[in-house]
């Protein structure tokens, strides 16, 4: 067995249209179709072999010919992409996780796709549940996801692996290693206790991303009122009550997220009067507790991304303003807020440029505590920051 399905040993042949050849060979792990001289019909996920303007090999990939991203990037001209170049990069992956994480922890990412050298391939873990994902069709129709099943198991020593299909997927989850017995799946994160559904749930079932900004956060709320907005599961808010806040809220549209979060609290046996769980859009809640001149110490607002195109950036920057501008009016004094973004489109300068203009209609003036975006087990490579996706800015007002 290898980790390239069969079918996709067929090879394309490309050559570049434009001279990107120094920016790929520096790390840059894609190819966009209007780089290249011609688009060949092919199926997704065939094998591609790229040549540069001159007719020199240079690079190996993924081919999918219906994506912007026309090749992935796996391997430059002086490797071999094999199962011996793949195992080395999971085993690399592994081996970073393993140094950066403390004991503490047994839920986080073990393959980040492009960043680990394993292009739309994507692994959470969750004790000894391994959760996959892939990204697009090039990389459906490239992984031998048996394979690396198998290899979760006997190198990694994980017992089950579930595959998780695409949001905009009509294909069904599957288990593909183990046997599932429940589809709430207990995990630890710095010593603290939650529980994922990773059939249901948003992503693979949690946000590992936010892992280090929720800690950071929990520094902050001893003796506080804390408000959690688009808290989903209350990872900020356990987070809070187990550092010793007064009183927190948590708030989510989603009433089965809301029980969640309830359920997360209850499991690390925290004070059930100390929490308050709200079923309700954020912008509405947002102006009732400013109408009944409702105040909170500490606040973190992390929104599902506004931008997930291009061509939503404008709009986005309006929401995210927006809000920011909402929260700020229910912050108390002296109190800290953090505003985070998830979306890609959405850059630092420009998100922080967003912060600062919502900080300025408010009439406050603003401290920046700290700047910070997503994890060692979320790495990316250096010279794609789009992959850098996360923002996440505390601030004092």
């Amino acid at each position: 067995m290898s980790f390239i399905v069969p079918s996709a040993k067929d090879v394309v042949r490309l050559k570049l249209a434009r001279d990107h050849m120094r920016h790929i060979k520096q790390g840059f792990p894609w190819i966009y179709r209007d780089w290249l001289a011609e688009v060949p019909k092919a199926p997704a996920g065939t094998r591609a072999l790229v040549r540069d303007k001159e007719g020199q090999l240079f690079a190996f990939g993924m081919y999918d010919p219906e994506s912007p991203i026309a090749v992935r990037v796996c391997a430059l001209e002086k490797e071999q992409l094999g199962d011996e170049l793949i195992l080395s990069r999971l085993a690399a992956a592994r081996d970073l996780r393993s140094r950066a994480l403390n004991t503490l922890t047994n839920g986080f990412r073990l393959i980040n796709g492009e960043g680990d050298g394993l292009p739309g391939l994507v692994c959470d873990v969750y004790d000894k549940h391994a959760v996959l994902k892939l990204d697009g069709d090039g990389p459906s129709g490239f992984w031998n996801i048996q394979e690396i099943a198998h290899w979760l198991s006997k190198q990694a020593g994980y017992q089950v692996v579930y595959q998780k299909p695409r949001p905009d997927s009509s294909q069904q989850g599957k288990v593909i290693l183990g046997t599932l017995k429940e589809t709430r799946v207990p995990f630890v994160e710095n010593g603290l206790k939650f529980e994922a559904d990773i059939i249901h749930g948003q992503k693979s079932g949690f946000f590992f991303d936010q892992r280090d900004n929720r800690l950071r956060f929990g520094r902050l709320a001893q003796a506080r009122t804390v408000l959690n907005l688009f808290g989903y599961t209350g990872g900020f808010s356990v987070y809070a009550g187990m550092a010793g806040a007064r009183s927190v809220t948590t708030v989510d549209l989603a009433k089965p997220a809301i029980e969640w979060a309830k359920s997360n609290w209850t499991l690390n046996k925290l004070p059930e009067n100390a929490h308050e769980a709200i079923a309700q859009d954020a912008f509405e809640f947002l102006d009732a507790a400013k109408q009944a001149s409702r105040l909170w110490d500490l606040i973190v607002v992390d929104p599902p991304s506004f931008a997930p195109a291009e061509r939503h950036v404008e709009r986005a920057k309006e929401s995210y303003q927006n809000l920011f501008i909402a929260a700020l009016h229910v912050l108390s004094p002296g109190g800290t807020i953090a505003f985070s973004s998830c979306s890609s489109h959405i850059p630092g300068d420009m998100f922080l440029e967003i912060c600062k203009t919502a900080v300025s209609k408010t009439r406050r003036r603003a401290k920046v505590i700290g700047s910070f975006g997503q994890p060692e087990d979320h790495p990316y490579p250096l010279v794609c920051p789009e992959l850098c996706y996360l923002k996440f800015v505390l601030l004092s007002c």
